[in-house]
């Protein structure tokens, strides 16, 4: 019983990866409400020089700290950057804004997010802040890249 009780306030970073890429992943296909379809989605930040496919999304954990609250509850808030990258010879900007709409548009409709703990239990999150959305501005056209960095808080 002490185990289990240890383990209630632990980190849940790359479970809440593999839900947003997930969510991401069954809904950007391209069919109504969205507009993208997804070339590919990693459940990791990579380089340019790794990217081959477009448009494709790469989720990674970043910063998570703890909120303390009365009787013992704590909060975890995870940042998470959401990075889009696409290619787009007639207008690099207007694809990368349509990506990012279609993310936004999925963290919105799916919070809170339902994720599974190391033990298989189904969980789910409080909360999901977007914090900003950036881009390019189409300086490295054809080619463009966007992020979105949330807090989830769990």
């Amino acid at each position: 019983m002490a185990n289990a009780l240890a383990r209630t306030y632990t980190t849940r970073r790359r479970a809440i990866v593999k839900a947003i890429a997930t969510e991401l992943r069954l809904r950007l296909d391209g069919q109504y409400p969205f507009r993208t379809r997804i070339a590919g989605i990693e459940e990791r930040l990579k380089f340019w020089d790794e990217v081959v496919d477009f448009p494709t999304i790469h989720i990674g954990a970043g910063s998570e700290v703890r909120e303390y609250e009365t009787g013992g509850f704590r909060f975890r808030l995870l940042q998470v950057t959401i990075r889009c990258f696409v290619s787009d010879e007639e207008d690099v900007i207007r694809a990368l804004e349509t990506v990012l709409e279609d993310v936004e548009t999925v963290l919105e409709n799916e919070d809170p997010l339902t994720y599974y703990d190391s033990t298989g239990a189904s969980q789910t999150t409080a909360q999901t802040t977007v914090l900003t959305v950036d881009t390019d501005e189409g300086v490295l056209e054809p080619l463009g890249v966007g992020e979105v960095v949330v807090e989830i808080r769990y």
